[in-house]
């Protein structure tokens, strides 16, 4: 299933794609199934029921689409509909540095025998479609397509074998970086944590549609239509179950919690000249199975 979360004019609610470009509102599908939704993660057992309780209003639905014409409640035309990020300000985003091979090796970096991790503050989120903000003040600013994991149970000290248990789903994030930030504090919390610097979705994959863990899935990154990285979730050094285990081993996940698991070679920081993000550009990350996030950049003026 592709989760997602959107607005039409109103507050975000929750859907369903359903198709290509029918999108179930979840909200008037059964009012009751999300009492208390407020942009996480909605009980994916309780969406697949509903889903398969109007299976045959969504096929009637879908074809009254493909020819031109209305769709009525609990449907909404995807066309007409704005996306949002498929999860709203997160408890947390904890992300993982130098976690494929093929990005230790550019760097020449021996692989970490644990994960490296930081954090991004939740406000960095951006939805497909909105803008990448550059101060002007910033001019070393990176992009990085990543795989992201989303919570859907809470946990504390998970063991690897239960990880699974834990998964809602899987989406296409960009780790937006300001290099210089990054490098001259030490750490990356500040130079991590950009407003819009944590484009997101289009929307949340569920485990079942995919390949266990995600493995074997390409991911690319592509700048104004120039690959900048061509990998594959087969490079990561430590997997999905590895790092939910791990991060939870002293702090608890919560449902819509966003672990983001590295990005693979390729940055612009590493090349030779060095590349940054620049206003006018297009960030456009592409994992398969889980869609196509892109995202323009623009330029943002400092207060006076």
């Amino acid at each position: 299933m592709k989760l997602m979360t959107y607005t039409q004019g109103a507050a975000p609610r929750p859907g369903l794609l359903v198709g290509e470009n029918l999108v179930l509102d979840l909200l008037a599908a059964d009012p009751s199934l999300l009492p208390n939704w407020h942009g996480l993660l909605p009980r994916i057992e309780a969406v697949r029921a509903v889903h398969d309780r109007l299976r045959g209003a969504a096929d009637q639905a879908a074809a009254a689409l493909a020819a031109g014409g209305e769709v009525g409640l609990p449907f909404v035309d995807l066309r007409r509909c704005a996306l949002t990020t498929p999860i709203i300000l997160p408890s947390k985003i904890i992300a993982v540095g130098l976690n494929y091979k093929d990005h230790a090796a550019e760097q020449n970096k021996p692989l970490p025998e644990r994960p490296l991790l930081f954090s991004k503050a939740s406000t960095c989120l951006q939805a497909h479609g909105g803008p990448i903000e550059l101060p002007d003040d910033l001019k070393q600013v990176d992009a990085e397509g990543e795989l992201a994991v989303v919570i859907s149970r809470p946990g504390r000290a998970i063991a690897r074998e239960r990880a699974r248990e834990h998964i809602g789903g899987y989406m296409c994030f960009n780790d937006i970086s300001d290099r210089e930030a990054q490098y001259s504090d030490k750490q990356f919390f500040r130079g991590k944590s950009l407003d819009t610097g944590g484009p997101c979705g289009p929307w949340l994959v569920t485990p079942d549609e995919l390949p266990d863990l995600a493995l074997g899935l390409r991911i690319r990154c592509l700048w104004n239509g120039v690959v900048m990285q061509d990998s594959n979730t087969d490079q990561l050094i430590f997997p999905v179950d590895h790092l939910i285990s791990y991060v939870s081993r002293h702090m608890t996940l919560l449902p819509g919690d966003i672990i983001t698991t590295g990005t693979p070679g390729g940055v612009g920081v590493f090349r030779e000249p060095p590349v940054f993000l620049k206003p006018g550009d297009e960030v456009t990350v592409e994992i398969e199975g889980l869609g196509t996030l892109s995202n323009p950049v623009r330029r943002w003026q400092l207060p006076a």
